[in-house]
């Protein structure tokens, strides 16, 4: 079958001088009487994709007839083969993926078969952002001395990442110290329109990203989203990104932000709206006067919140912004010039107007009424207007843990602790504010609101508290740039918010520790101490182990609640601080808008976004070019190494998949679990302790502890990730008793049946492995929320589980349940672990699944109780496309695709 099976590859005007084709929408329109004009957007991105990828096989015609003739309101049976430009990764999931594909090129290599077989087909960006600890900050010297314990560390980690450059063709690194993958890819990697240079045909840039925030590039009108590991894989060698058709929710904005309101106030608010309106698995695209007004990077900050309120994207579309900051990022002339020409050509430039597009649902919000937010203490869509911070914290501090509090005694509220260096504490004292990445540190808006506000509060003789852990970790090195030339870098760092780093610092739990003193007081005397972040995740556990309450805040207010130091001061009412007598109000030091308007000249500097982003493959830095002792050749030889093991996913490997067992007989509770189960809780992440399965481990293999990094940097090798799946200290297992004061046990515990005994999950999990026992995850709401962490699916399917049954999952986690072949199972109707009385001590069976399954069929789980009885209840299986029912076949993605791979 002809590529250009509806005749519609079309010439288009560029210049006056330079023509290009494309493969035109309007022409699909007239040729299939479809009202693709009216369609989203973002669907319209997708379809571009589907048309051009016609190959008769895996995207074949009736696939782009089915989209072609989205309805709003359709129900959702047809499954999309979306084929995308270019994939993204990030280092934690970046180095297990490329483990993976070293992995399959032994299994080639060992059948006799060309390792160069196993080549990424579309161009692969690996951005090392996340590797990078805080544990120098307030000094002069802070950012080369972490990045000398940054490299220190994870030598054998950037070993491995430099052979994969030389053994990939289209694998590329941006080497540690020059942002976060977001930003960089936002400011250098995406590039508008991709062309086919030999034929001279042009597209839009879609991609896929191994981080769930790479949402942040739906800003500047790309379709795309974050992926596991194990999906970005199956992309890049050749498979499509396959997903049912979504829903579109179309946001109205309408009116304009008001004074003293950041874009952060504005993402947050955005964040509460949209899960209160269930938008879990659907496309949001903004729309409408509102959307106009804001800036691109006010957008981008949106955008990047899409995982916080559960959508697949959060899409803007391209219009004079998107050109405009194309320009000022220092693109080149000629690809603005085919990038705005081609947008125009397919009749997908500007932002719709109301009535102009077919949403299956519109939501409002006027911009003008948002206020000044933060949120949390534990998610980022409790949003709290910064005047009920105080009341909220105050009200929390002593209800029970049910009701999402810290089940404390009211009066205990102002009690006052000294630590052994003499500092004083109380609870709701502020440890950490760190202005980090992510989020909030592509706009440049929020950045400079910061440094004027650190300006007034120093002129007016402001300080903050030295036991505060502050830093600043631009999400570029562009960012230090303009606030050295608007001359406000000085003032934050006398505030103690110096650059400590580029990349994902404190949002990710890499803040580095708190002093020794600080945490024996903590944990000694129960502090429920705060940290205030610019980030976007504040779930337990995640900024810091012992520190239970984090708020999210536009970084302006980071700086301003690390002067008032605890959040129990009422900032709108209660002074930040008071120097000599006099009481300074937060609106003494708040920047106007005119203030940071004059400074935006300092941000969209174009020659200083070239300059910076040639040096990726010009001048790396010292540090990168002086790593030695980098392997060579197609196939890795895996030397011996507590960072890099060959996985185990590709044992006893065979061209012919092993009929997979889906009916389970007599399986175990490993886990009961609640609501909001993150992959946070699931995946090991955050620093390893000695007494945990993995420390043992490292410690047994000749490592010191003050060698053991982090969990996420040792991700490329499954000895640790499997001994700190389910090992989160926050975690809260329902199989174990409640403790005398009626709270729940934390940690990463359960008790193995029928014997009883409590221990590590990760030790019960080997017992049961080890007896023949199968075993199951039972879990409530949104199981699966958060970060897109590949190892949370391969941890849970080392572990030896076999199901996951619970109310709901988010998208990421559920499709990566299937990627490594376990069962992911949802309640029906009012069922759940509750209302069925499970408590870890009964045994399964899980029937209805023999033959041949079909996606969204119905099982029945079998509950044999202590008692003798028995109960049937009928499961929703939640494998939800024909492709997903393959991967499972085959024992998940990876052997699928590797199976593709090798008969090619």
């Amino acid at each position: 079958m002809s590529q250009d099976a509806f005749k519609t590859l079309k010439e288009f005007k560029i210049s006056d001088s330079k023509k290009g084709k494309f493969y035109s929408l309007p022409a699909l329109e007239k040729k299939l009487g479809a009202k693709i004009s009216r369609l989203p957007v973002s669907i319209r991105i997708v379809l571009e994709s589907v048309l051009r990828n016609c190959d008769g096989k895996k995207v074949t015609e009736e696939h782009v007839k089915q989209l072609a003739n989205w309805g709003a309101t359709a129900e959702r049976n047809d499954e999309i083969p979306f084929v995308v430009s270019r994939v993204v990764l990030q280092d934690f999931t970046g180095v297990p993926l490329l483990a993976d594909l070293a992995a399959m090129r032994n299994v080639a290599s060992k059948m006799g078969i060309k390792a160069k077989n196993i080549e990424p087909l579309v161009p692969v960006d690996l951005v090392v952002d996340h590797s990078v600890t805080i544990d120098h900050y307030r000094e002069k010297k802070a950012l080369d001395l972490n990045m000398k314990l940054e490299f220190s560390r994870n030598n054998e980690r950037y070993q491995f990442m430099k052979w994969g450059m030389q053994a990939f063709d289209t694998f590329g690194v941006v080497p540690p110290g020059f942002g976060i993958v977001h930003q960089v890819n936002l400011e250098y990697l995406a590039r508008g329109v991709h062309k086919v240079a030999k034929q001279d045909i042009y597209y839009p840039d879609t991609l896929v990203g191994t981080d769930s925030h790479t949402t942040m590039i739906n800003g500047i009108g790309v379709v795309g989203w974050g992926v596991g590991g194990i999906e970005a894989e199956a992309g890049m060698l050749g498979q499509p990104v396959y997903f049912l058709t979504p829903d579109v929710v179309g946001v109205n904005l309408t009116g304009k932000l008001i004074e003293g309101v950041t874009a952060t106030d504005l993402v947050l608010t955005i964040t509460e709206l949209l899960r209160k309106e269930k938008v879990v698995g659907k496309f949001v695209e903004f729309f409408g006067s509102g959307t106009e007004t804001l800036t691109l990077t006010d957008r981008a900050t949106i955008a990047n919140m899409a995982p916080e309120y559960g959508a697949t994207m959060g899409f803007f579309p391209v219009d004079d912004a998107t050109l405009d900051y194309f320009k000022g990022t220092g693109r080149s002339k000629a690809e603005i010039d085919a990038f705005e020409a081609y947008f125009k050509a397919q009749k997908l430039f500007g932002v719709p107007k109301k009535g102009d597009i077919d949403y299956t649902k519109e939501v409002t919000l006027d911009l003008s009424t948002v206020t000044p937010s933060l949120a949390g203490p534990k998610r980022p869509q409790d949003r709290i207007e910064i005047g009920h911070v105080k009341s909220t914290f105050t009200d929390l501090f002593s209800k029970p843990v049910s009701e999402n509090g810290f089940n404390k005694k009211p009066e205990d509220l102002n009690a006052v602790y000294e630590n052994a260096d003499g500092v004083k504490v109380k609870n709701g004292d502020i440890l950490i504010a760190a202005i980090t990445s992510c989020t909030n540190t592509s706009n440049p808006s929020v950045l400079l609101a910061a440094g004027l506000l650190a300006k007034k509060a120093v002129e007016a003789g402001l300080k903050v508290s030295p036991h505060i852990k502050t830093s600043l970790a631009p999400g570029s090195r562009v960012v230090t740039k303009y606030l050295e030339a608007a001359g406000l870098l000085p003032y934050l760092e006398k505030l103690g918010f110096g650059v400590a780093a580029y990349g994902c610092t404190t949002c990710i739990g890499n803040a580095g520790d708190l002093t020794p003193a600080m945490n024996e007081a903590i944990v000694k005397n129960d502090i429920v101490a705060s940290a205030v972040l610019s980030g976007n995740r504040n779930f337990e556990a995640r900024i810091h182990g012992n520190i239970r309450s984090n708020f999210l805040a536009s970084p302006p207010l980071v700086v301003a609640y690390a002067i008032a130091g605890n959040v129990t001061r009422d900032l709108m009412t209660e002074p930040v601080g008071r120097v000599k007598g006099k009481d300074i109000f937060l609106g003494d030091i708040w920047p106007t808008s005119a203030e940071i308007q004059k400074l935006m000249k300092f941000a969209m500097n174009s020659k200083t976004f070239k300059d910076n982003y040639a040096d990726v493959k010009g001048a790396p830095g010292k540090l990168w070019e002086g790593i030695q002792g980098v392997a060579e050749g197609d196939v890795y030889n895996w030397p011996n190494s507590t960072y890099i093991a060959e996985p185990p996913f590709f044992n006893d490997f065979e061209m012919t998949p092993k009929a997979a067992a889906t009916s389970i007989t007599g399986a175990r509770a490993l886990g009961v679990f609640g609501d909001s189960i993150t992959t946070d809780h699931i995946s090991p992440a955050g620093s390893i302790t000695e007494s945990s399965p993995a420390g043992k481990w490292l410690l047994a293999n000749n490592v010191l502890k003050a060698d053991f990094n982090s969990y996420g940097s040792r991700r490329g090798n499954h000895e640790i990730m499997m001994r700190g799946t389910f090992a989160n200290v926050r975690i809260k297992n329902k199989m174990i008793p409640l403790k005398a004061d009626g709270g729940q046990v934390e940690g990463g515990i359960t008790i193995h049946q029928p014997t009883g005994e409590q221990m590590a999950i990760y030790d019960a999990a080997m017992k049961y492995v080890a007896d023949g026992v199968p075993t199951m995850i039972f879990g409530g709401e949104e199981y699966g929320t958060g970060s897109s962490r590949d190892w949370a699916a391969k941890g849970t399917q080392l572990l030896g589980v076999k199901a996951v049954i619970v109310r709901s999952f988010e998208r990421i986690h559920r499709s990566n349940l299937v990627g490594m072949g376990v069962l992911p199972l949802q309640f029906i109707g009012d069922d759940s672990v509750q209302t069925l009385g499970i408590t870890g001590k009964e045994t399964f069976d899980l029937k209805g699944l023999d033959g041949e399954i079909k996606p969204q069929q119905n099982a029945t789980l079998v509950i044999h109780r202590e008692d003798g009885t028995s109960q049937e209840v009928t499961v929703l299986l939640r494998i939800d496309t024909p492709i997903e029912v393959d991967y499972y076949k085959h024992g998940g993605i990876l052997p699928f695709v590797l199976r593709q791979l090798l008969a090619a």
